[in-house]
């Protein structure tokens, strides 16, 4: 897909019916919500518009994962120390909450940021 914010919303709702159809509606609202801020930051950081994968995968009974890839390998995410007054940079904050791990896939020309949720 092409990473747009107006698109977002529609990604986040596939992403939610993923999870009911797999049998876990309990992460659906928190898988939905670490898409939009994982393509939120492709938008903000590598461009409106530049090549996005997202993919989303049942790994057994007890885990889903989310995976977003863009064509930039550079800048890699990081946890941010945000200001309390600051509008934006809490996003891969809340995914270090919401998520049982998370990390980053280094490519050659690409990167993948992505994290596991528990379904039980």
């Amino acid at each position: 897909m092409a990473a747009r914010a107006r698109d977002i919303g529609a990604v986040r709702s596939e992403a939610a019916a993923h999870c009911a159809r797999w049998g876990a509606p309990q992460v659906a609202d928190t898988v939905a919500l670490c898409v939009s801020e994982l393509l939120t930051n492709v938008v903000v950081h590598v461009g409106e518009g530049v090549p996005a994968t997202v993919g989303i995968t049942w790994c057994g009974h007890d885990r889903v994962r989310l995976g977003v890839t863009d064509p930039d390998p550079r800048p890699l995410p990081a946890l941010p120390a945000a200001a309390p007054d600051a509008e934006s940079g809490r996003g891969l904050a809340l995914i270090d909450v919401l998520a049982l791990r998370w990390g980053v896939a280094e490519g050659a020309y690409a990167k993948t940021v992505w994290c596991e949720f528990a379904t039980s």
